[in-house]
């Protein structure tokens, strides 16, 4: 009989991309093991799943889809601005991190679940749209892009919260930015998602006033425990 299923809550408060990248990836070979040794050993047993909370020091990330053109700053001005640019493993194409900004990161064994990435995508959305509805903001996914809008199919559309994943193995790694408290100038410096005709916004720019992100992280957990139909362990 396989145990229960539960998701381990971590919050890593301020941290380079880098290094989250290193948590993530070991965490994920972790699971990965786990899985395979349970599999010899004929062992039916559910893996390990985590939910990372963080926030990112000034970053543009890369996904490895992505165009090098959607960067609009030189190395000058990311140097001036001290903002780095990073390539990574991802799905899509530049987006923006940096604080007052939720970065979650679910690294979890799909199999546990269901083994559907675009389901999945789409989960990820539901979660972030059950979360902004918490605070009166009206959102919702796009069945033409990645992501959570507000205003989908106005002149005013714009995202909320960027996403992109790796998969290995059917286990997860990075996930999802939503836009909290965040500094939306920052994303002048690129065309955010490659999207070069919509814009971006935040929950704080949207109530015209500063949210708690702690009171965001604990309404998005409560949302992923329900979605996934999982038990915290934080």
């Amino acid at each position: 009989m396989k145990n229960s299923k539960k998701v381990i809550v971590k919050n890593l408060g301020f941290i380079d991309f880098e290094e989250s990248f290193k948590i993530q990836k070991q965490i994920q070979n972790e699971i990965i093991d786990i899985k395979l040794n349970n599999r010899k050993n004929n062992l039916n047993l559910f893996t390990p799943n985590y939910l990372l909370f963080m926030e990112h020091n000034h970053v543009y990330t890369l996904g490895n889809s992505g165009d090098d053109k959607n960067l609009l700053f030189n190395k000058k001005e990311l140097d001036k601005k001290g903002i780095k640019f990073l390539k990574t493993n991802r799905g899509g194409d530049i987006t923006y991190h940096g604080p007052g900004q939720l970065v979650c990161y679910p690294v979890f064994d799909l199999e546990n679940f269901y083994t559907d990435i675009h389901r999945y995508l789409r989960d990820l959305e539901d979660i972030i749209v059950a979360t902004l509805d918490y605070f009166g903001i009206a959102a919702f996914g796009n069945s033409n892009e990645t992501g959570v809008w507000l205003d989908i199919g106005s002149k005013n559309e714009r995202k909320i919260c960027a996403m992109g994943i790796k998969v290995s193995r059917w286990v997860t790694m990075h996930g999802l930015a939503l836009n909290v408290n965040t500094n939306l100038s920052y994303f002048k410096g690129i065309i955010p998602c490659g999207i070069n005709n919509k814009g971006v916004t935040s929950i704080s720019n949207e109530l015209n006033q500063t949210v708690d992100l702690k009171t965001v992280r604990k309404i998005m957990i409560k949302n992923f425990a329900k979605k996934f139909n999982v038990s915290i362990d934080s």
